[in-house]
């Protein structure tokens, strides 16, 4: 398959959970050069570019085990390709803490982008994630480095893709995601 060359920049340890099929939900709220309007979901399809900074670890919950990656700063490496099912802003804190099951960031960690620069909201897409049948390696370059969601990478050379969770599994996750997420949820709001 021809793979996207755009990439979404996540932590490399939500990454991690994303590949083990542990989380199917990524938060955010947006960097520096998204600009006052904050984060958008521009792409359907896209990779993962995993980011690594060193206090990653202690804004996770402990419970997530997951792995940590020592990253080489000469090069990046992309192993995962991913397909916007939903998304939606949340303004309700009770609905944000409701996704707890689904991610691994630690509650001070959510509150903090929830509550950043006043406006008590936040961006929660729901992802179908594959696995490439190869890692894909390039070199670093200045635009990967600052506060911005997207960046565009190198073509990649064609490959197959693998999803981390079998169709069921899947689907059963996205019914429960969209219900929990949906305005009238009646295990939030009855």
């Amino acid at each position: 398959m021809s793979l996207p060359t755009v990439a979404f920049k996540e932590w490399s340890q939500v990454c991690a959970a994303l590949a083990l099929g542990r989380q199917s939900v990524i938060l955010r709220k947006g960097g520096i050069a998204e600009g006052r309007s904050g984060f958008v979901w521009k792409h359907p399809t896209f990779l993962l570019f995993p980011t690594h900074f060193h206090e990653q670890a202690q804004q996770l919950r402990p419970e997530g085990n997951l792995p940590a990656l020592e990253p080489d700063p000469s090069q990046h490496t992309i192993s995962l390709v991913a397909t916007l099912e939903f998304s939606t802003v949340l303004t309700d804190w009770e609905q944000v803490l409701a996704l707890a099951p689904y991610h691994f960031w630690n509650e001070a960690t959510v509150q903090a982008r929830f509550d950043y620069s006043g406006e008590r909201a936040l961006s929660v897409g729901v992802l179908r994630v594959a696995k490439l049948s190869q890692p894909y390696t390039f070199p670093d370059a200045p635009g990967y480095g600052g506060c911005r969601s997207w960046v565009q990478v190198p073509d990649a050379p064609l490959q197959t893709t693998v999803p981390v969770l079998e169709e069921t599994t899947h689907q059963q996750r996205l019914a429960t995601l969209r219900t929990l997420l949906s305005p009238a949820s009646p295990s939030l709001h009855g």
